[in-house]
């Protein structure tokens, strides 16, 4: 049986995600030359503006209500307002039984059609926090590709919703199509959904009374900062201190020292062939092994993967 696939198309989409799932599903047949997918873009409206373009679309909203799964990629403007009918349509797709999918910031679409209440989901890392903050009741994880929740599906932004439609058609047709459809797509294929993303953390900033102390510390990160010598650097208490530090920056003076020597290892990762045990120096850390440690907690990957990724000289001193 052929497999019906519905991408939604709303005004703002975003061109990529819309045509990388598009081409992953629509390309795929068996070697009969018979379709794996029926794949159909679907608009409230006839015409959708683009952004750059406008799109015609030649199926509208009823469409889903055949669909085996239904894909939403993002948006330009998460927080734009929703179409009442295309939450309707996903309402009733949902409860029909498809499967749900979302790509980058459609997962604004989901949450606000209830889909994702009580579930843990996924986005770009961008607007994770915007999706936590609006949605409270959505369990968002920042930190991987995409989220399989069953019958609904989340994925962060960009090479994330290529990696999610290939999970989707290994989980459709097996290991070896899914294959076949990421050689098609010169993509890797293994990229597990748990795999993070590349966040960069950067860390919070003040314009309180500590704001001259921060760009104090922020220039001696290579040197041993204890909570005692900021204290005395900003005329304080240690006490004191740590109290004015949370009540401003929401976090502790060490944890947020941690953030800002993670943040300019990374900008050394990308710009410079400096070996990882000279770039741990000069960020403050004390040895290569706590550095490595730290900066995949909160990169999410280590040093040597994050600058394969990030660095166009690809040094092997990493």
């Amino acid at each position: 049986m052929v497999h019906r696939v519905c991408i939604v198309a709303m005004d703002q989409v975003i061109p990529y995600d819309m045509t990388l799932a598009y081409e992953v599903f629509a390309r795929l047949s068996d070697d009969m030359g018979k379709p794996f997918y029926d794949v159909r873009v679907c608009a409230e409206a006839p015409r959708v503006n683009a952004g750059a373009f406008g799109l015609v679309v030649p199926f509208g909203l009823e469409a889903l209500a055949r669909a085996h799964t239904v894909i939403v990629p993002g948006i330009e403007n998460p927080m734009a307002p929703r179409s009442k009918a295309i939450l309707r349509a996903l309402h009733r797709a949902h409860r029909r039984g498809a499967r749900i999918a979302s790509i980058c910031s459609g997962a604004f679409v989901l949450a606000e059609a209830g889909l994702l209440d009580g579930r843990r989901a996924t986005t770009h890392w961008l607007c994770a926090d915007l999706l936590a903050g609006n949605y409270p009741q959505v369990k968002v994880d920042p930190n991987v590709l995409f989220v399989d929740e069953g019958e609904i599906v989340t994925s962060a932004g960009a090479s994330a919703g290529m990696d999610m439609c290939l999970h989707l058609v290994r989980r459709d047709f097996g290991q070896a199509v899914a294959a076949h459809a990421a050689r098609l797509a010169v993509a890797p294929v293994n990229r597990e959904g748990g795999q993070a993303q590349f966040i960069r953390r950067d860390p919070p900033r003040s314009s309180g009374s500590l704001a001259s102390h921060l760009d104090w510390a922020s220039a001696h990160l290579a040197e041993p900062l204890t909570v005692a010598r900021m204290a005395a650097q900003a005329g304080m208490s240690e006490r004191s201190f740590a109290r004015h530090f949370r009540e401003q920056m929401g976090t502790t003076p060490m944890q947020w020292l941690l953030t800002v020597r993670v943040r300019r290892a990374q900008e050394l990762l990308e710009s410079s062939a400096a070996y990882v045990d000279q770039i741990a120096a000069a960020c403050g850390f004390q040895s290569t092994v706590t550095f490595r440690t730290s900066f995949r907690r909160i990169a999410g990957v280590s040093p040597g993967d994050y600058r394969r990724r990030f660095n166009d000289a690809q040094s092997s001193a990493a």
